[in-house]
């Protein structure tokens, strides 16, 4: 199972930006699909999940102002992100509990730098 970012990058605060993560391989249900973000000298905190119904869950800061939809049958997960601020400075990684070939496992992509700044 492959799981592949994209859409990272620079933004001024107050931008958007929006990440997509692709995932691939034997993949026979997915439970929840979502982003984790890890800031420099900080541990990796949950910041959005979206589970096999569709039910969007936000923490923190990321609630109010970004959007995760997941598509089962496309097997992607998308975040937009709004009024980014310098502390949503991190690497975000794609995240997936899915039930592979030997059971339900947790996958994660390889991560994606965002940074906010002027």
């Amino acid at each position: 199972v492959q799981l592949v970012e994209s859409g990272g990058g620079l933004v001024q605060p107050g931008g958007s930006l929006t990440l997509s993560c692709a995932m691939s391989g034997k993949i026979f249900y997915i439970y929840n699909m979502g982003w984790y973000r890890q800031a420099p000298g900080k541990q990796r905190e949950l910041v959005a999940l979206v589970s096999n119904d569709g039910t969007p869950n936000y923490v923190g800061s990321a609630r109010g102002r970004f959007i995760i939809s997941g598509d089962n049958a496309k097997k992607t997960v998308s975040l937009q992100m709004n009024h980014l601020q310098p502390e949503d400075t991190a690497v975000y990684f794609c995240y997936g509990d899915i039930r592979t070939t030997w059971g339900k496992e947790a996958h994660w992509g390889q991560g994606t730098q965002v940074t906010v700044s002027s």
